[in-house]
């Protein structure tokens, strides 16, 4: 039986219980595709799981995997997949909970929906920045907001991974994009393509003073403040487990509904995603790049709360 190196956990807790184990190569089933991994990024929801928010739904079944979505190349394909190779260049998600073994290993297996060929312009190491938070900024501003050129969109916490490629995204189809960060990442946010740039912790919502058509919110606290900035018919959403209270209470509050937005990692939106990095619309943006050894404190880091881009695990490293 082949083995593979994967990150697991025995319980609920810190970064501490991460572990690195000799385990099984997961079998690929029909439909589904065996990729070795490359790189993988570290999201929001790896902690919020790691450490037991979500147990309802996570369960209490132990060992468990970590890591959600990856970049790496085909190793085998399951019966009736098709438009891919072995050996081909891939990226993609898991679109849920991970089980015993998650993206971060040396193999993972996916559903052929959620892959698509990865990007070709960028190294694999880079482009996991990308597949979940990617998808993150991309699907609310073209599904829900409908962003057309020309009209404002608001990112608050844009620094981060899926704010930062919210910006990219919506600069890229011509709307003004202002965004609230901290005072240090101004500039930051500015190179990504914002026109305007705020320091949240020196401006009140009511200090803004300007209309919007849509907000993005990637932070998730005093959302019902900033929702009092949208224009009439305008639209807001949450990316930020945070956040879902806030959009609850907006259900039975006057002014505007605030939406929770649910990635959905797919091929077709995978595929968009990378043509969109091939036209250099879209950029990876790493804040730091971990060895696999180093899972633990890329985690730490990640609970920190100080974010420009993505963390990034390397497999090989």
């Amino acid at each position: 039986m082949s083995m593979m190196r994967a990150v697991q956990y025995d319980r609920y807790g810190s970064p501490d219980e991460l572990a690195i184990r000799n385990v099984p190569v997961p079998p690929v089933r029909p439909g589904s595709v065996l990729v070795k991994v490359r790189a993988f990024s570290i999201n929001p929801i790896d902690a919020v799981v790691r450490r037991g928010e979500l147990k309802l739904m996570s369960g209490r079944k132990f060992p468990k995997g970590t890591g959600l979505d990856f970049t790496g190349e085909v190793a085998a394909l399951g019966a009736d997949v098709m438009y891919l190779d072995v050996g081909q260049a891939v990226w993609g998600g898991l679109g849920g909970l991970a089980g015993t073994t998650g993206a971060a290993a040396e193999y993972v297996v996916a559903r052929r929906s959620w892959l698509s060929a990865a990007p070709k312009e960028v190294p694999l190491l880079e482009a996991a920045a990308l597949p979940m938070t990617g998808l993150t900024g991309m699907q609310p501003i073209r599904d829900s907001f409908k962003i057309r050129p020309g009209q404002r969109l608001l990112v608050i916490g844009a620094s981060g991974g899926v704010g930062s490629a919210a910006v990219q995204l919506a600069a890229s189809i011509g709307a003004e994009v202002a965004t609230l960060s901290s005072a240090a990442n101004m500039e930051y946010c500015r190179a990504l393509g914002a026109r305007e740039v705020f320091d949240y912790s020196a401006i009140t919502p009511d200090e803004l003073q300007s209309c919007f058509d849509a907000i993005l919110d990637c932070h998730g606290v005093g959302l019902n403040a900033y929702s009092r900035l949208l224009k009439r018919g305008g639209r807001m959403a949450t990316v930020s487990m945070r956040g879902i209270k806030d959009a609850l209470l907006s259900m039975v509050l006057p002014g505007p509904r605030i939406g929770v937005h649910m990635t959905r990692p797919n091929s077709p939106d995978l595929a968009a995603l990378a043509r969109l990095v091939d036209e250099n619309q879209v950029r990876p943006q790493i804040e730091h790049i971990y060895p696999l050894a180093a899972m633990a404190t890329a985690h730490r880091d990640a609970e920190s709360g100080h974010a420009r881009g993505k963390k990034v695990v390397d497999v090989l490293g």
